[in-house]
């Protein structure tokens, strides 16, 4: 957790060094919309994948919006601190992260979900198969492969070690590892580290091969699914450009309900045919696999408990002072919450 204290830390030292030089998407740049109001959003995800917004897009539901692609990370923490650097317009991250950047004053408002957790989507820590790891406390000493420090990986990894009644000074003798999640299979068989967390389409891939092991996953530790992450808006973008963030929240609703009615074999064939179009060389192996976003409301609307799970780790922890759910999300935009 002290790494995670120093992501955040980071993005807020980044923010007031890349703040000059970044893109200053205020109401003055309005992209020639009639409304004044910006209509191009730049945003940030990994190769192979598809977000909501991209398949609203896709499928005609963002009006005159269009969608810039400008890198390649789907780092929670580090999309944050490009919006807060305005290299961004809006980020794709994990609630807790959301959380503890709003808790240190990152001008920031989650907006709409981005993923959830379901019987189908679930996340889990898994060891090999022969593996003498049996147990949370069979990992004191151990090493465990996460994708991103300061995400949904560590927070949920250290909540399981807790809720399993390992002491504090337990808990640090298990080293989080960040490893590159695409590579997080091969990096768990090769023995360079002895658990790994993984989900979705990267578990799903691990699981096919055989020969791995489930300690725990998201829903066996909470009882049931949750929103998971969110896209988040700085507050300031949100009030110059009210419009805009309506449209998209809408286009990233009906899009999330067009995958809970369409069936899977459609929504996988229109994944690929995004990726053909934007790039003919990425490839489109993984979504093959997709089978949920997760996520487990109406409309992709988020509730208040999907937030204060996270508030109430970062309070009890000593890293936060108490914020309202009000104070981090809100759904004004969503059609689907009355």
């Amino acid at each position: 957790m002290k790494k995670f204290k120093l992501t955040l830390l980071l993005v807020l030292a980044l923010t007031l060094v890349l703040s000059a030089c970044g893109k200053d998407k205020d109401s003055s740049q309005s992209n020639g919309s009639a409304d004044g109001e910006d209509k191009v959003l730049q945003y940030s995800f990994a190769d192979g994948s598809i977000t909501l917004p991209e398949l609203a897009e896709d499928l005609g539901y963002l009006g005159d919006l269009k969608l810039e692609k400008v890198s390649t990370t789907g780092n929670g923490p580090e999309q944050i601190q490009l919006v807060a650097t305005k290299q961004l317009d809006y980020a794709y991250a994990f609630n807790g992260a959301v959380v503890k950047a709003i808790a240190e004053g990152v001008d920031l408002k989650a907006v709409v979900g981005a993923y959830g957790t379901n019987e189908l989507t679930a996340s889990g820590l898994y060891v090999l198969e022969d593996s003498p790891i049996q147990s949370a406390k069979d990992l004191v000493g151990k090493k465990i492969g996460v994708n991103t420090l300061g995400a949904q990986a560590e927070f949920i990894t250290v909540q399981y070690l807790r809720d399993s009644g390992l002491t504090p000074e337990e808990i640090k003798k298990v080293q989080l590892v960040a490893i590159p999640y695409t590579t997080a299979e091969q990096t768990l068989r090769s023995k360079q580290v002895d658990a790994i967390r993984i989900g979705d389409i990267v578990k799903e891939k691990a699981l096919e091969n055989g020969g791995l092991r489930e300690l725990t996953n998201d829903v066996k530790m909470f009882g049931h699914g949750f929103t998971g992450g969110s896209y988040s808006f700085s507050k300031k973008y949100i009030e110059q450009n009210p419009n805009t963030v309506k449209t998209f929240v809408e286009g990233v609703a009906k899009a999330y309900e067009w995958t809970t009615t369409a069936s899977k074999e459609e929504v996988i064939e229109r994944m690929e045919n995004i990726i053909k179009k934007r790039n003919p060389n990425e490839s489109y192996e993984n979504v093959k696999l997709w089978k949920s976003t997760g996520l487990p409301y109406e409309g992709a609307s988020m509730t208040d408990e999907d937030w204060t799970i996270w508030i109430d780790y970062l309070v009890n922890d000593g890293q936060i002072k108490p914020l309202e759910p009000s104070e981090v999300y809100t759904n004004e935009f969503n059609p689907y919450v009355k």
